[in-house]
């Protein structure tokens, strides 16, 4: 396993000072998405991937994973809203070629949310559907597609993402601190370790989706080695965040950064 830093943890930074931000922290890999100052354009993947790719290899830094939104926010043309499988087909073709070219090992979406007149199960029902839409162009691809299970998506329980699983063979982009927030323990979530293909570092307590590294009720030893026995070979991506989301907007995103990178290292033994 070796550490990633995601681009959206540094809103104001453009694309390069977040890779310099890297570099400099000795992480050397960057998750990269379509938010803040390092956003990608989406049209411009969708519309020219093999153009977005190149400029992606010209930043001379491994990354790892690609945080796709297929929409805007968490609700536009989520995965379980009726009517949007076949332009999320057509847009994860142009995706996956782009993450492809780009030489990026994996692709991460949302699951979607309970739109408006649906209940859990039948949000359930139409994203399984849509994930195996989506798988099917992502067999002929080299890049992986997973999904991240999150707070206010309708997949926000250990027991009910399982299922997902069982139901598609879709992977995960696995965050610990979505579940702890709604308080399940660490070792109701140890279970979801061998569907990791990517994987998100974030302190967490419940009621809360960000907390103080010393402030939170994470055991992260535990999990490098639950993710480790697992046999997890994948990237841990630090992910402490500055955003309105879930009120994650008080911590030092730089000193929690160098604090769970810390953490790793010792536990590895660097």
């Amino acid at each position: 396993m070796q550490l990633s830093l995601t681009a959206w943890s540094f809103p104001a930074c453009n694309l390069n000072e977040c890779v310099s931000i890297s570099k400099a922290l000795g992480i050397n890999a960057l998750d990269v998405g379509l938010h803040y100052r390092s956003g990608l354009n989406r049209a411009e993947i969708l519309s020219d991937p093999l153009a977005v790719a190149e400029k992606i290899r010209a930043l001379n830094i491994t990354v790892p994973n690609y945080y796709h939104q297929f929409g805007e926010a968490i609700t536009g043309q989520n995965l379980a809203l009726p009517g949007t499988i076949t332009q999320n087909v057509q847009d994860i073709e142009a995706v996956l070629t782009f993450a492809d070219a780009a030489n990026i090992a994996s692709v991460f979406i949302l699951p979607g949310i309970i739109n408006p007149g649906q209940s859990r199960d039948q949000a359930a029902e139409i994203s399984a559907q849509s994930i195996k839409a989506l798988l099917e162009v992502a067999s002929h691809h080299k890049a992986k597609l997973c999904i991240e299970p999150h707070v206010q998506s309708w997949a926000e329980s250990p027991a009910i993402v399982q299922r997902l699983i069982d139901q598609t063979g879709i992977g995960l982009a696995l965050d610990y601190s979505h579940f702890a927030c709604l308080g399940y323990r660490q070792d109701e979530i140890d279970p979801l370790a061998k569907h990791a293909i990517h994987v998100h570092l974030r302190q967490a307590k419940m009621g809360h989706l960000q907390a103080k590294f010393a402030q939170g009720t994470l055991n992260f030893p535990a999990m490098f080695a639950t993710l480790r026995d697992a046999d997890y070979h994948g990237h841990l991506a630090l992910e402490a965040v500055h955003q309105d989301y879930m009120n994650t907007l008080s911590e030092d995103v730089l000193t929690e950064t160098i604090l769970m990178r810390d953490c790793f290292q010792n536990w590895k033994g660097n």
